[in-house]
């Protein structure tokens, strides 16, 4: 059964404040341009205000600093916020947990917690612990002596290696490895000898991991992911990293061992970072940049190798304008050699 609220309730779920018919009846949420009645949406820059004009929703979400709006609406300090606290509102629906599918494949002394849902094909290791409300599905691999804390969520496929420790409410989407070998070999004269990786990793709470990325355990010690760290799809992080509290890793990251990432920090698009280096509490790293060295706390940082972002930028002008830099220089360089010919140069 679909999901409705009143305005008002919807005022008090995003703590805002609302001008309007407190009793109008909303039915879901949509972007501006699609919205229908019935719909609430939102707007958070006024460049987008020519959107309004033409919008058939009922409501709409919008900043301080959007005035004069004539539609029922809530003023919130940030729509985003808003959007997303009326997303899980409209479309999140209760789980209704079951237990252990018949399916499932359990080894030896687990210890679940209630209302658990296993599902077919989950095969779970020796001594695994699950708090309550844990959701595994199908397809899904916990090693022996994995610890997964309340309320997490497996999703099908994920691959969760021996002794490896995941927090509360965490989310691992589909296909991603958690604790597999980390790249260690040393030459020995003859060959590359493997290094044995005997740590784990340790993800805590509130960390929601993305599809096919991989976190490798470490090779002494654990790998450590933060409380609250977001990372995307198709992330690789290598052995005994350690990320802090809060930060976000985009798709396609690259992070060497042995790298401390600090807290609140966010790592563009196809970033990568080398190994064994710091990077500081807060600092931004530009898609696409290669970092080679230590990053300060609240340095913002662009380009390969990289550079802070505004030398950056300047650098990408000058760049833009070499062609014509060029046939200046030329142009310059055959009037100096007609002066000291004695020659009048031509322009």
């Amino acid at each position: 059964m679909s999901k409705t609220a009143s305005l008002k309730q919807l005022a008090q779920l995003t703590d805002g404040e609302l001008v309007g018919d407190e009793n109008l009846i909303i039915t879901g949420v949509r972007p501006i341009e699609q919205a229908e009645t019935g719909d609430i949406t939102f707007l958070a820059q006024p460049k987008y205000r020519r959107f309004l004009e033409t919008s058939k929703a009922s409501a709409i979400i919008v900043s301080p600093a959007i005035k004069g709006i004539k539609k029922n609406h809530i003023v919130v300090a940030n729509p985003l916020v808003a959007l997303a606290q009326l997303l899980e509102y409209f479309h999140s629906a209760p789980h209704a947990p079951f237990g252990v599918h018949p399916m499932a494949v359990i080894g030896k002394d687990p210890r679940l917690g209630k209302d658990i849902s296993i599902y077919p094909g989950v095969v779970l290791g020796n001594q695994v612990e699950l708090g309550e409300g844990v959701i595994i599905y199908p397809g899904a691999c916990i090693g022996n002596g994995v610890t997964i804390g309340a309320g997490s969520v497996i999703q099908q496929n994920v691959s969760i290696c021996p002794g490896v420790t995941i927090g509360k409410r965490v989310t691992l989407h589909s296909g991603c490895v958690i604790g597999s070998p980390g790249f260690g070999y040393v030459w020995d004269g003859e060959k590359h000898r493997p290094i044995p990786q005997v740590g784990s990793v340790v993800i805590e709470d509130d960390v929601e991991v993305g599809a096919n990325t991989t976190i490798d355990r470490g090779t002494m010690g654990n790998t450590h992911i933060g409380r609250g760290v977001k990372i995307d799809n198709l992330v690789q992080i290598a052995h005994n990293v350690s990320i802090g509290e809060h930060s976000i890793v985009v798709a396609q990251c690259g992070i060497a061992g042995s790298t401390q990432i600090g807290r609140g920090v966010m790592l563009g698009g196809q970033t990568a970072i080398v190994g064994h280096i710091k990077i500081g509490d807060r600092a931004k790293i530009a898609a696409k940049t290669g970092i080679i060295k230590s990053v300060p706390a609240g340095a913002v940082m662009a380009g390969f190798a990289g550079i802070p972002h505004a030398e950056w930028r300047k650098a990408e002008v000058i760049t833009r304008r070499l062609p014509k830099l060029q046939a200046r220089i030329r142009e310059l360089e055959h009037r100096i050699s007609a002066m000291e010919k004695g020659a009048s140069p031509e322009k």
